[in-house]
């Protein structure tokens, strides 16, 4: 079976967004940033290395489940199954989401992820007003918040996030879209390698105590901690006693991050249900 006019425009779509994104070379300053990350990172010695990015999968394995399992992703799985009902009437569980065309599959995730990107903006202004509580709460709230994009985006596009193999999957998705940039072609394209060895029952993509989260990630840590500092230093700019600019300031941080997290996300699913079709 081939591809009809939509889809194939849409594979093409795909190429063309893969060649664009990930065409990226390194700086020299990126180099020199990413040697300092490096060494200060190797400075905690393997074992607290190791801890370290334990500790951050067990943050995500939580925040998943406790949001996989809350009452907000089951409405949105109940809105999205009746809005996909405006396309065809007999749809009744989320794998038949599947049978949508692509352009009625874009309209639904562009509803969603639109949404998305505000929640990221107003999230992004309140860790900006410099509080200590808020800044702290800054980064789970701003995992979570992607984290649910990601389970919104699977749904939309006919998988059911509370299968263990999917729970996985949104996770390691996460990871590479959060990578720094030059770690995310491999992982991409690793990624998709990985689906394509593994079936539904194959237990090693979701075995116990397997890690998701790779040391590269830890850059997300340190700019965390540099952008805590900046709305630290922004808080004293007030404008009628509100710190307008540190709020634009952190808003516009967590949409950029959570913007790029719905394009890797939404480009991830597409593909992915083109190949499931028809490769």
């Amino acid at each position: 079976m081939k591809m009809n006019k939509d889809e194939q425009a849409l594979w093409t779509e795909i190429e063309r967004w893969e060649d664009a994104f990930f065409a990226h070379e390194t700086t020299d300053l990126e180099k020199s940033y990413q040697n300092w990350i490096d060494k200060s990172f190797a400075q905690l010695g393997e074992e607290k290395q190791q801890q370290l990015l334990e500790k951050v999968d067990a943050v995500l394995f939580q925040l998943h489940a406790v949001l996989q399992n809350s009452r907000s992703l089951d409405d949105f799985r109940e809105r999205m199954l009746l809005h996909a009902k405006v396309f065809q009437s007999d749809i009744e569980t989320i794998e038949e989401m599947k049978g949508l065309s692509v352009n009625e599959l874009r309209f639904l995730a562009e509803q969603h992820m639109a949404k998305q990107r505000l929640l990221a903006l107003g999230q992004g202004g309140l860790a900006g007003m410099g509080g200590a509580l808020l800044l702290a709460l800054d980064l789970p709230a701003l995992m979570a918040l992607q984290l649910r994009s990601l389970q919104q985006l699977a749904l939309t596009y006919g998988y059911e996030v509370k299968h263990p193999l999917e729970m996985m999957l949104i996770l390691k998705l996460f990871h590479v879209a959060t990578l720094p940039k030059a770690y995310q072609e491999p992982a991409w394209y690793g990624l998709f390698r990985e689906i394509e060895r593994t079936d539904e029952y194959t237990p090693h993509f979701y075995g116990s105590g397997q890690q998701i989260i790779a040391s590269p990630w830890t850059q997300q840590l340190i700019r965390q901690i540099g952008k805590s500092v900046v709305i630290s230093m922004l808080k004293k700019k007030t404008i009628q006693g509100v710190p307008l600019i540190g709020m634009a300031f952190g808003a516009g941080i967590n949409y950029r991050n959570t913007r790029q997290v719905l394009e890797i996300g939404h480009r991830f699913y597409q593909k992915r249900l083109l190949l499931e079709k028809y490769l």
